[in-house]
C-alpha cells in the first residue's frame, strides 16, 4: 500500500501542476513533510517508534502512539482491542528496557514516576515497579528473558506483521483503487499476451504432428505399421550413439592428483566418457538426418509409441526378431499374416494398458514436441512369454515415494535450504531474514528460530563439527552460529566496499571456508530493472574459522566479479565457483591460484557442482542450460540440455489484482543422489528427477515428486539415511521433503 500513496502522491502533484494549482500543491508538500502516518510505509513508523525510544523522548512516544490510535486503532473492531493493548505494553517495556541497558536510571525512574496513575491498575505491570531497584535485572530470572535481543526482535516484527495487516484491510478511497486497477489491468495484457503465445505453438506443433502422422502412413507399408515399430533405422541410431560413447578416453593432467584413488577405478561407470566430444555427437546425428530423412521421421514416431527395450529375455539380440521380420516376405513367416498383426495388435494393447510415467517434454531435432526417452527393463513383446507373467509389461522406476511432508513455518518465499552433513537438521532462509533449523527424523519439529534486522543471504553448514552454521548477511558480515547453544559466536566483519555475502562454502577439513562479497548493484534490486551489461564487482575471499581471520584473496581475471555460487570437491584440493559474467573458475586450492577458467554460460552461472567421479562440473546459467563440462579439458562440454524457465529461474509468482513476485535464484538449483547416477531439479509444481545418460538427451526424465502450489526456488537431496531424502523449497514458504527408497536393479 506504501507504494501506491507514493505513486498517487505523484499523480496528484503532476496534476496540480498542470492546472497552475501552485497554492495547492505548497500545501501538499508541507503537509508529506508533517505526515505522521509516512504514507503508510510500515517501515518509516517503526522507524518513529524507535527513533523517540533511543532519545528517551516519552512524550513523544506516547503522544504518536495516542496519533496512531485515534487514527488507526479506534476503526478496529473490539476483538482486536486486546492485541492493541499488548503491543502498547510491549512498546513501554521496550523503552524501560532500553533506559536500563544505556544505564539512564533517571529516565527509568521518570518513566514510573510519569506513568504511575496509568499503570499501577494493570495486572501485568504490578511487578515492574521495583525494576529501578533491582542492582542486575538482566540476570532476574523475572525480566531476564526481556533484555535478549530474541525479545526486542520479535516484539518489532510482531508490530511491522500488524501494521502491515491493518493498512491492507482498510478501505482504500477511490484514488487509491485506480492505482490497483492499472496494475491489474497491466497484468492482465501481460497474461492475456502469454497465453496468446501458447495458443499459436501448440497450434503450429498440432499441424506439424498431423503432417508427420500423414507423411509416415503415407511411406511405411501396412504389414510395417502392425508391428511394434523397432525398426532398422532406431536400431543404427543406437549403435552410432553407442559407438560415439565409447571412444578413447584421453590421458588425465595435474588435476589427477587431487582425486580419490577410488573414484579414478573404472569400477563405476561414469554418465558420459571423458573423450567423447560433443561434436563428434552432433556430427553423427547430423549424418542420420542427412542420409535417411524418412527413417529419421520413422524414429520420432518410435519415441512416442514405445520405450526402446534394454535388454531382451532371449538368447538372440532384441534387433533380431524385428530385422527378420522386415527383411522376409509376409508368407515365409511360418504363419499367416493376419494371425501375426493380431498378435501385433494384442501385444500393443497390452503395452498401452499400463499408465506412462510423466515426463516433461523437450524439442526434439526437427521441431516437434516429443517426450523425453523413459527408463524400460521389460523385453520386447516379441520374446518368450515368461516376461508377461501378471498381465502386462512393467515399468521399473529407480525410486519408489515413500512418504511426503510438509514443513510450513516460514511466512514468505524460500532462498536457501540446505542438510547438515550428518542428515539430521535442515537450516532453510527465507526473504524475510528469518532462518528455521529443524529436524526430520524421528519427527519433524523446529529447533531454532533466527532473527536478524540485517538482510540475510546465504547460509552454509559448517563440516567440523556440524552444529555450527555460516550465515552471511547484506551488510559485510558473517556469523557463526551455534544451533545447539541458540547463540552467536563470532561476527566477522567481511567488507564494506562489497557488503552482499551471495555464497559460502565451508571447506571439507572444517578448517576454513571461502566467502563472495559483491558490491550493492548500480540498478537496484534485478527483480525489478532490467539486468546491467556490466557485472558487479565482486571479490572471493577464504577465512580460517579457527583464528577467524582472513587468510588471502584470490584473484578474479579478467576483472574483479561476483560469484553467485561455489563448491568444493570431496578431500577440498579443488574448488568451483560460477560468477555473474557467465564463466566458471577453477582453483587449486593447495596452491591457491586459478588453475583454469572458461565461458559458460550467456548471463549468470546460478549454479555449480562436482560430479560423482569429479572428471566433470556440472553447471545451470541464466541461459537455462544444464551442462557438463570436462575439467582435464578447459571448456569442453560433455553434454547439454535445455532447460525450462521453472528449472533455471528467475522464478515467477503471480497472483489476483496485478500480485506478481520475482525473485532472481539464490540456493542450489540440482543436487545428486548418493551414486551421481540420478539429479534434482527445480519446477513448478515440485522437484523433478532425471537420470544422467551417456546419450542424446542428457537427462531422462525418472521421476515427478510434486506437491508444491508454486514454483520451487531451490533443493537438496540427503542421502545420509538409508532412505534418500529430497528437500524442494518454494515460494509460497512450504518445503516438502520426500523419503525415497531406491530400488536396486
Amino acid at each position: 500500500m506504501g507504494s501506491a500513496v507514493e505513486r498517487t502522491d505523484e499523480h496528484v502533484r503532476e496534476y496540480l501542476i498542470y492546472r497552475g494549482f501552485t497554492s495547492t500543491l505548497k500545501h501538499l508538500d508541507s503537509d508529506i513533510k508533517t505526515d505522521k502516518e509516512k504514507g503508510f510505509r510500515v517501515d518509516k513508523i517503526i522507524d518513529q517508534l524507535q527513533q523517540f525510544v533511543q532519545s528517551f523522548d516519552l512524550s513523544g512516544l506516547k503522544e504518536y502512539w495516542l496519533y496512531l490510535d485515534r487514527r488507526l486503532f479506534c476503526r478496529l473492531e473490539d476483538v482486536y482491542r486486546s492485541t492493541v493493548n499488548k503491543l502498547r505494553t510491549s512498546l513501554y517495556r521496550y523503552y524501560v528496557i532500553s533506559t536500563i541497558q544505556r544505564a539512564n536510571l533517571e529516565k527509568t525512574q521518570e518513566f514510573f514516576q510519569r506513568q504511575a496513575l496509568e499503570l499501577q491498575g494493570q495486572v501485568e505491570w504490578r511487578d515492574w515497579f521495583i525494576l529501578p531497584f533491582i542492582p542486575a535485572p538482566e540476570l532476574n530470572p523475572a525480566f531476564s528473558p526481556y533484555f535478549s535481543r530474541q525479545w526486542a526482535d520479535t516484539f518489532l516484527v510482531s508490530l511491522h506483521n500488524f501494521l502491515s495487516v491493518l493498512f491492507q484491510c482498510m478501505p482504500q478511497p477511490v484514488l487509491l483503487s485506480f492505482d490497483t486497477e492499472v496494475q491489474r489491468t497491466s497484468s492482465l495484457t501481460d497474461e492475456n499476451e502469454q497465453l496468446r503465445q501458447q495458443l499459436f505453438a501448440l497450434q503450429t506443433e498440432s499441424r506439424e504432428q498431423r503432417e508427420g502422422e500423414e507423411m509416415v502412413h503415407h511411406k511405411l507399408p501396412v504389414y510395417v505399421q502392425n508391428m511394434d515399430r523397432l525398426g532398422d533405422t532406431e536400431l543404427d541410431l543406437v549403435s552410432s550413439q553407442r559407438a560415439v560413447s565409447n571412444a578413447t578416453t584421453p590421458s588425465r593432467n595435474f588435476f589427477s592428483t587431487f582425486l580419490p584413488q577410488a573414484r579414478r577405478t573404472p569400477g563405476k561407470p561414469t554418465p558420459l566418457a571423458a573423450g567423447s566430444s560433443p561434436s563428434q555427437v552432433v556430427v553423427g546425428r547430423k549424418d542420420l538426418a542427412t542420409n535417411q530423412p524418412a527413417k529419421s521421421k520413422e524414429v520420432v514416431q518410435v519415441k512416442e509409441v514405445k520405450p526402446v527395450s534394454s535388454q531382451a529375455s532371449s538368447s538372440e539380440p532384441a534387433s533380431s526378431l524385428p530385422q527378420q521380420s522386415l527383411n522376409q516376405p509376409a508368407n515365409q513367416t511360418g504363419y499367416p499374416r493376419n494371425r501375426r498383426i493380431q498378435d501385433h495388435e494384442k501385444e500393443r494393447k497390452e503395452l498401452f494398458s499400463k499408465p506412462l510415467l510423466q515426463t516433461p517434454e523437450r524439442k526434439g531435432e526437427a521441431g516437434e514436441v516429443e517426450p523425453l526417452a523413459e527408463p524400460s527393463g521389460e523385453p520386447p513383446p516379441d520374446s518368450s512369454s515368461t516376461s508377461r507373467e501378471g498381465g502386462g509389461l512393467s515399468v521399473e522406476q529407480p525410486f519408489i515415494k515413500l512418504s511426503q511432508e510438509e514443513y510450513g513455518e516460514h511466512h514468505s518465499s524460500i532462498m536457501h535450504c540446505r542438510v547438515d552433513c550428518s542428515g539430521r537438521r535442515v537450516a532453510s532462509l527465507d526473504v524475510d531474514g528469518v532462518i528455521k533449523v529443524w529436524s526430520f527424523n524421528p519427527i519433524m519439529q523446529t529447533k531454532a528460530t533466527i532473527m536478524s534486522k540485517s538482510p540475510l543471504l546465504s547460509l552454509e553448514w559448517a563440516t567440523k563439527p556440524d552444529r555450527l552454521l555460516l550465515l552471511g548477511s547484506g551488510v559485510g558480515t558473517v556469523r557463526l552460529y551455534d544451533t545447539d547453544a541458540k547463540k552467536n559466536l563470532y561476527e566477522m566483519n567481511i567488507d564494506e566496499t562489497h557488503p552482499r555475502i551471495l555464497s559460502l562454502a565451508c571447506s571439507p577439513s572444517g578448517s576454513s571456508f571461502v566467502c563472495s562479497a559483491a558490491a550493492v548493484s548500480r540498478s537496484g534490486s534485478s527483480e525489478s530493472v532490467p539486468r546491467l551489461p556490466i557485472p558487479v564487482s565482486g571479490q572471493l575471499l577464504l577465512w580460517d574459522t579457527k583464528t577467524v581471520k582472513q587468510q588471502l584473496q584470490f584473484s578474479l581475471e579478467p576483472e574483479p566479479v561476483a560469484i553467485n555460487c561455489t563448491a568444493f570437491n570431496h578431500n577440498g584440493n579443488l574448488l568451483v565457483t560460477g560468477a555473474a559474467d557467465g564463466v566458471i573458475r577453477l582453483f587449486d586450492m593447495q596452491r591457491y591460484e586459478s588453475a583454469m577458467s572458461w565461458r559458460a554460460h550467456d548471463g549468470e552461472v546460478y549454479s555449480v557442482e562436482f560430479s560423482y567421479d569429479e572428471n566433470t562440473v556440472f553447471s545451470i546459467g541464466e541461459d537455462g542450460k544444464f551442462i557438463q563440462w570436462n575439467i582435464h579439458r578447459c571448456g569442453v562440454k560433455q553434454s547439454e540440455q535445455s532447460l525450462a524457465q521453472d528449472a533455471t529461474g528467475p522464478f515467477v509468482l503471480s497472483g489476483y489484482s496485478g500480485y506478481k513476485q520475482v525473485q532472481v535464484p539464490r540456493g542450489r538449483l540440482f543436487a545428486f543422489d548418493s551414486e551421481g547416477q540420478h539429479v534434482l531439479t527445480c519446477s513448478s509444481t515440485g522437484g523433478l528427477i532425471y537420470r544422467l545418460t551417456n546419450g542424446e538427451p542428457a537427462l531422462e526424465s525418472v521421476l515427478s515428486l510434486g506437491g508444491h502450489k508454486a514454483p520451487v526456488v531451490t533443493v537438496d537431496w540427503c542421502s545420509a539415511v538409508d532412505c534418500g531424502t529430497c528437500l524442494t523449497a518454494s515460494m509460497d514458504g512450504k518445503i516438502k521433503l520426500s523419503t525415497l527408497l531406491a530400488q536396486k536393479s
